[in-house]
């Protein structure tokens, strides 16, 4: 029988549990005890809030960042916007709404108290990101403007145009360089954590790789945070930036941080498509066009063909033979349903031959109907920065009127495809978000505890700031009170060597190989493994062949891989096969939680379990708990299943409808 998790949730029903929380907080306030060191690793939103606001409190903070600067952090690619329960438009919103619809739109697999949190503290985030200057969209009359995203029926995403993240980003990290410059943060750029360090079962310190002079280095402090992002570049073709990794997640994890419900990837529906095998990454394309954009393909598999073939183009086919799928199956949400359903959607009209490019495998997403109901100055008051980046990338100006049939105007219509983007599942947690390793926090994207099987839009950035502005430095307090009676700790103890030396080790492995591919290559071939067996529709056969062929592709890396120059000074190439060996052992992971979880929900989609409508059957008797994964010592050897089951008190749990 499997083990099961205790995740320190209060008791209590849960609208109540936050507030009884910290009204029992053990708070120490460092300014008058010991100096308590903490390490920040990751400098995106959630490890610039975290910086800061630890810093804020009189902790004094070691921040790492794998760019040149915290401003380059991927957070910056965060388009669309951030949810909040303001209720500024007085339709209806409200904490409790907000809790339900996260809730429903992972599918009913988060745990629900740390939804109902994050909540709670949204709207505090406004507060603080508005006080900080970020220029936030308003109305004429100077309130705060706000728009839909998929999975709500209200407005309730703040926005700045389609660059919401990078203007948060520059909030956090103004917070950040306060701080630095106050000297009680002290900032380390082109520096990677390669080890976290364990002294008598708690996480006391990292060994970090300075990028540039390829030079490894030991720094301690008191607890470890770890907020560097999620995993999806473990599929190679993914919307994220090509230097996100999961290296420093995967390095706890085989330090013996569980692993929580790696397969939840979540597939996004607005990504140009693949334009040739030479591509390195995805762009993204903003969920928030999907509130004046209306995606189709033709009724007609003829229509289909010519646009295939490129003798027709979309604005030639009319209104009447223009098949509106997502308004037609869900007349509730229309294109405003999750990410997952959409996705989906989207996948299984090119499937039947309705894709809309030269290689079938797009879709259209047309804004002819809301330029001439709206006018093209105001879409592109709300879009602009998007089409100018679609335009870039593609040649076509989604605004330019194209062409006119029976009185009605046709402008060009953007083509979109679903793409790898964020990933749900990552290092568990429980309520004060440490891992199963004393002293190690994960927050953000890092870890799982917010989003079940499918982050709806605008999430990402609520978690983000959340628990680096308004849980961390709660919860952290809680495991640092009794730290002003241990000692400093030296990076001179037998722990950090060996730490050291292992890392070492592996470096000098990885570069005496000396064969005959490239990094990219073997990368490659690993994103291909897991598109087709591990991603939009999986099988028990085909992630059956998945993990075989994963662990063959493993070998080929360990006894064939190249990579020039040497491990002194700046080398990319090895910093890209440090991070491909654990992409590889995520690969597995992902295939391994898949195989186990005989349902469909979510971002987890196996086409053995689904309705007769084709959507996603769970299995609430069988699998109603976070599936964990712990390492066993090795690479290839399967991890194994701890299970933490997830209680509801405040959410009925059903079948998600968003047809009515």
């Amino acid at each position: 029988m499997a083990k099961v998790l205790d995740s320190k949730i209060p008791a209590g029903p849960v609208a109540e549990k936050w507030k009884e929380y910290k009204a029992h907080q053990r708070l120490v306030n460092p300014k008058n005890k010991l100096k308590l060191d903490v390490i920040v690793v990751g400098t995106g939103l959630a490890g610039a809030s975290a910086a800061a606001s630890l810093a804020e409190m009189g902790f004094n903070v070691l921040n790492f960042c794998i760019q040149d600067s915290p401003r380059r952090a991927h957070s910056i690619a965060a388009q669309g916007g951030i949810n909040a329960a303001k209720c500024y438009q007085n339709d209806g919103d409200s904490v409790y709404r907000l809790f339900y619809d996260t809730v429903k739109g992972g599918d009913y697999r988060a745990r629900e108290a740390n939804v109902y949190r994050l909540a709670e503290v949204s709207n505090n985030i406004i507060d603080q990101c508005v006080a900080q200057g970020v220029p936030f969209a308003r109305e004429y009359g100077g309130m705060l403007a706000n728009r839909s995203f998929g999975g709500a029926q209200v407005s309730r995403t703040f926005y700045a145009k389609g660059q919401t993240g990078q203007q948060l980003l520059l909030g956090a990290y103004s917070s950040l360089m306060c701080q630095v410059n106050a000297g009680k943060v002290k900032l380390y750029t082109r520096y990677e954590m390669e080890d976290v360090v364990i002294v008598d079962g708690r996480a006391r310190g990292i060994i970090a790789k300075n990028l540039v002079t390829g030079k490894l280095e030991r720094f301690s402090a008191n607890a470890v945070v770890i907020g560097t992002g999620g995993y999806g570049n473990t599929y190679f073709l993914s919307t994220n930036a090509m230097g996100c990794n999961c290296t420093a997640a995967v390095q706890c994890y085989r330090k013996g941080a569980y692993f929580a419900n790696p397969s939840y990837v979540q597939i996004h529906p607005t990504c140009i498509p693949v334009h040739g095998d030479k591509q390195s990454k995805l762009t993204l394309m903003s969920e928030s066009l999907r509130n004046d954009g209306r995606i189709w393909v033709p009724k007609k598999i003829e229509d289909a063909k010519a646009l295939q073939a490129g003798t027709k183009k979309g604005s030639d086919i009319p209104e009447e033979d223009r098949d509106y799928y997502l308004e037609r199956r869900y007349p509730a949400f229309g294109n405003l349903v999750p990410r997952d359903v959409a996705s989906r959607a989207a996948k299984e009209r090119c499937d039947k031959g309705f894709g809309v490019n030269n290689t079938g495998l797009a879709v259209f997403l047309d804004f002819s109907e809301s330029i001439e109901r709206l006018g093209i100055d105001i879409v592109r008051q709300r879009y602009g920065n998007l089409f100018d980046m679609y335009e870039e990338i593609t040649d076509v100006n989604p605004g330019e009127l194209a062409n006119e049939i029976n009185g009605v105007k046709y402008y060009n219509p953007m083509m979109i495809f679903p793409a790898i983007h964020y990933t749900m599942g990552g290092i568990w947690v429980d309520y004060e978000l440490q891992t199963t390793i004393k002293g190690l926090f994960a927050i953000g994207e890092c870890n799982f505890s917010d989003h079940g099987a499918n982050r709806l839009g605008a999430s990402a950035l609520m978690q983000g700031l959340a628990d680096g502005y308004f849980v961390l430095p709660y919860t952290i307090q809680n495991y640092l009170a009794d730290q002003d009676v241990w000692p400093r700790i030296s990076t001179d103890l037998l722990e950090f060597e060996e730490a050291e030396k292992g890392v070492e080790k592996e470096i000098d492995r990885l570069m005496n190989i000396k064969g005959k591919r490239s990094v990219d290559s073997i990368h490659k071939e690993l994103g291909h493994i897991m598109w087709e067996h591990v991603g939009m529709g999986r099988t028990a056969e085909g992630l059956k062949e998945g993990i075989e062929l994963i662990k063959k592709l493993k070998k080929e890396f360990d006894t064939n891989l190249f990579i020039p120059g040497s491990k002194e000074g700046l080398n990319v190439e090895l910093d890209k096969a440090i991070h491909l060996r654990d992409f590889l052992l995520m690969g597995q992971l992902v295939a391994y939680d898949a195989l186990h979880r005989n349902e469909s929900c979510g971002g987890h989609f196996r086409e053995e379990y689904q309705t007769e409508e084709g959507e996603a059957k769970r299995d609430d008797e069988n699998f109603f708990y976070v599936g964990c994964w712990e390492y066993q010592g090795d690479d290839t050897t399967a991890p194994e299943l701890i299970k933490e089951p997830l209680e509801y008190e405040a959410i009925k749990v059903q079948t998600r409808n968003y047809k009515n």
